[in-house]
Order: C-alpha cells, then sequence, then structure tokens
C-alpha cells in the first residue's frame, strides 16, 4: 500500500494576504485562484518539497479566536536548512508586521526553531 498526505487545507480570512504570506516567506508557488458560484474559492501553494497548501476562502466563512493548547492542529513546520535562515525568514517576517510567538531558539527536545503568525494567527514553526 502507497498511502500519502497530499495537501493540508486551511481557510483564511484574507485568501490573496495568505498566499503572499506562503509563496514569499516560503518558496511556495501557487496555481491560478479557483472560484465558484457558491462563494468558495481557493488557492493551491506547492513548496519546493512538493508538499502542497490549500488555501480557502467562503462568502459565509465564521472567524473564531485564535487559543492556544486546544485540540486540532497546532502549527505547520517549514524546514529551511540553517539557523541563519531560522532567524533571517523570522526577522523578515516580523519586519513585515506578522506577529511573534517565539523567537528563535534552542529547544528541549533538540530543535532550532521560531514560531510566528500567518495572517490568521495560524502557528507556523520555521525550523532548521
Amino acid at each position: 500500500m502507497n498511502i500519502s498526505i497530499t495537501h493540508i487545507a486551511i481557510y483564511t480570512t484574507d485568501i490573496e494576504r495568505a498566499k503572499e504570506f506562503y509563496t514569499k516567506y516560503f518558496g511556495g508557488v501557487s496555481n491560478s485562484k479557483y472560484t465558484n458560484t457558491k462563494g468558495f474559492s481557493s488557492y493551491f501553494i506547492t513548496f519546493p518539497s512538493g508538499a502542497r497548501l490549500e488555501l480557502m476562502s467562503h462568502t459565509e466563512l465564521e472567524t473564531r479566536p485564535v487559543l492556544d493548547k486546544v485540540n486540532g492542529i497546532s502549527h505547520i513546520a517549514f524546514s529551511v536548512g540553517s539557523k541563519e535562515e531560522v532567524v533571517r525568514i523570522t526577522e523578515q517576517i516580523c519586519e513585515d508586521g506578522y506577529h511573534l510567538y517565539s523567537a528563535p531558539r534552542s529547544t528541549g527536545d533538540g530543535y532550532f526553531e521560531s514560531v510566528v503568525a500567518d495572517n490568521d494567527g495560524n502557528r507556523i514553526e520555521i525550523t532548521i
């Protein structure tokens, strides 16, 4: 059996800003925007590794508060190759006005990482 995850999808309140975030900072390439007559639209972002993220929006989208330590997906992690890249990308994201959850650091489980927020507050872990 050959099973793989094909993509992960997230709803966003601002699909254009989300597309810019994932393409600008993480090298993703977007397809053309899909829109249907029911109020739904989406982009697929493909990353150099082949992983894909579907960004979705809907005219009837309901928002909820961003909470920590709740059930559900916790974060999306991007490996950027080096400590220097973790620091550089984190600084650029913060300079561009996005929220910093945790500065670059070595963790107790042996990772070097930072955690930032995308435009909807989703936690994005940047690691080696």
